[in-house]
């Protein structure tokens, strides 16, 4: 007569910060990053006649959809070392704030959203940079160093430059958008090129 088994042992429920850490280290999570901030860019490029409400909500999404992305990056397995979490996580508040002020009061003047973008742009830049230079044993740290310099010059150029319409604004803005995608889309094959390394280095280990 068969003994009846016990209840299975109970799951560990999945840690949180681990699943976060799988998802940010995905080379897919970064490709869903940089067009995330590609084709808000060529929108705006494509109409850029569209009215300063229009474009505020259409960068106002795209600065939040930027926030949720660095957030989830910032808990990956390269933001573990130095101060890289740290800077990920405040270039994602400063993202979310932005994308706060652009939507809530879509009705600002170009100024004001010049303001918001080239601020946004130029402190999250600087902590980018700040987190390439300490960490040395970043993932293309390289191309992180390139994409936050990238976007202190965007920050710069968006502030200092005088737009009067919202269809310069809308050109201004959707160029940056388009080189920083560019940026993130090389950054994204970088992290699936150093991914299958390590893949293949760990089969070859387990093989030996």
């Amino acid at each position: 007569m068969a003994v009846p088994s016990g209840p299975a042992p109970a799951r560990e429920p999945a840690d949180p910060q681990e699943i976060l850490a799988g998802i940010g280290g995905s080379w897919l999570w970064a490709l869903g990053f940089a067009l995330a901030t590609l084709l808000p860019g060529i929108l705006v490029l494509v109409w850029p006649d569209e009215t300063l409400h229009v474009l505020a909500v259409i960068v106002g999404l795209q600065l939040l959809a930027a926030g949720a992305f660095r957030f989830v990056t910032a808990f990956s397995r390269d933001g573990d070392r130095g101060g890289g979490r740290v800077a990920a996580v405040l270039v994602a508040v400063v993202f979310v704030l932005a994308g706060v002020l652009s939507l809530r009061h879509p009705l600002q003047t170009i100024a004001a959203l010049s303001l918001i973008v080239g601020v946004c742009w130029l402190v999250s830049g600087l902590l980018t940079v700040f987190a390439a230079i300490a960490d040395r044993d970043l993932t293309h740290r390289g191309l992180a160093f390139a994409g936050g310099a990238l976007a202190v010059v965007a920050g710069v150029v968006v502030l200092a430059y005088p737009v009067e319409s919202a269809v310069a604004l809308a050109r201004l803005l959707g160029l940056w958008l388009v080189l920083l995608g560019v940026v993130e889309l090389a950054m994204a094959f970088a992290l699936r090129s150093a991914t299958r390394r390590l893949t293949a280095r760990s089969d070859a280990d387990r093989e030996g």
